[in-house]
């Protein structure tokens, strides 16, 4: 038995550092994940790939830049939302003086 997901509030702490998962696929979702992170300069999340996902970052603040394993990079800064499609190697940088905050949100494309 399939259970259904119900609406759910999270509150972050935008001066905190770090990550804080916002939704962990299910039971709190159909396949949806998503989590702030927070990237101190020089910083970055480490090259992975999105497999199965598809992937939306939104930045709330700083600066940055994702770069693609097939050497294509997008730069990050505020109000900027970069779509990250499935199968695709990629990091995420901070290249500002100011933390780079940003919330990622991925989903099964498959």
């Amino acid at each position: 038995m399939t259970l259904q997901p119900k609406a759910k509030k999270v509150e972050l702490d935008i001066s905190g550092t770090g990550y804080v998962r916002i939704l962990g696929g299910p039971p709190e979702s159909v396949t949806m994940r998503s989590g702030y992170v927070v990237l101190l300069p020089s910083q970055s999340v480490g090259k992975h790939s999105t497999d199965a996902f598809e992937e939306m970052v939104v930045v709330l603040e700083g600066e940055g830049e994702m770069l693609f394993g097939d050497g294509s990079v997008l730069r990050l800064k505020p109000h900027v939302v970069i779509y990250c499609p499935p199968d695709t190697e990629h990091d995420v940088r901070n290249t500002g003086e100011r933390p780079l905050r940003y919330i990622y949100m991925v989903a099964r494309a498959r």
